[in-house]
């Protein structure tokens, strides 16, 4: 690890720490030749798959816009923060799970679907109805009538 101050190479730990729920380490390093202490921090840095669009496009898994897609959802419905962050972890774990390096929307779109249906069944029915790309009141009824006739999916609150 190269020293911030002086750019010398020969640098060495004095402290390390887990923080960030143990998913990284924060070491204290000092340089041998200035004597200067700095902080470094150490992730695991994971490729999550990359995305086959509908229209057969490729592109990067997009933390960000699955965050506001659900968040859209979720607008106004009664589900914290850490709920979501959760299931966006969830996700991502499904989709590093795969070991593909590639995976299709649609796969992709089910795990947030699966995700959204334990988290707020309103939420749910909102993404499938644009995913979907529902045409009339009948499908949306249908969609709706699975979640009745699935007594798994009830609330036991």
């Amino acid at each position: 690890m190269y020293c911030p101050f002086c750019n010398t190479v020969d640098t060495k730990v004095i402290d390390s720490r887990l923080v960030s729920e143990g998913s990284k380490i924060k070491r204290r390093r000092q340089c041998a030749i200035c004597h200067e202490r700095f902080t470094t921090f150490e992730h695991a840095e994971l490729v999550m798959p990359r995305v086959i669009k509908n229209n057969n496009l490729l592109e990067p898994f997009n933390e960000q816009k699955l965050r506001s897609g659900m968040r859209k959802a979720l607008g106004k419905r009664p589900v914290s923060t850490d709920a979501l962050e959760t299931a966006i972890h969830q996700i991502k774990s499904q989709l590093l799970s795969t070991g593909e390096p590639e995976i299709l929307s649609k796969m992709l779109g089910q795990f947030v679907m699966e995700a959204l249906k334990k988290l707020d069944k309103i939420a749910y029915i909102r993404f499938a109805s644009v995913y979907r790309s529902f045409e009339d009141i009948r499908e949306f009824g249908e969609e709706i009538a699975k979640l009745q006739d699935n007594p798994s999916l009830h609330r036991k609150d």
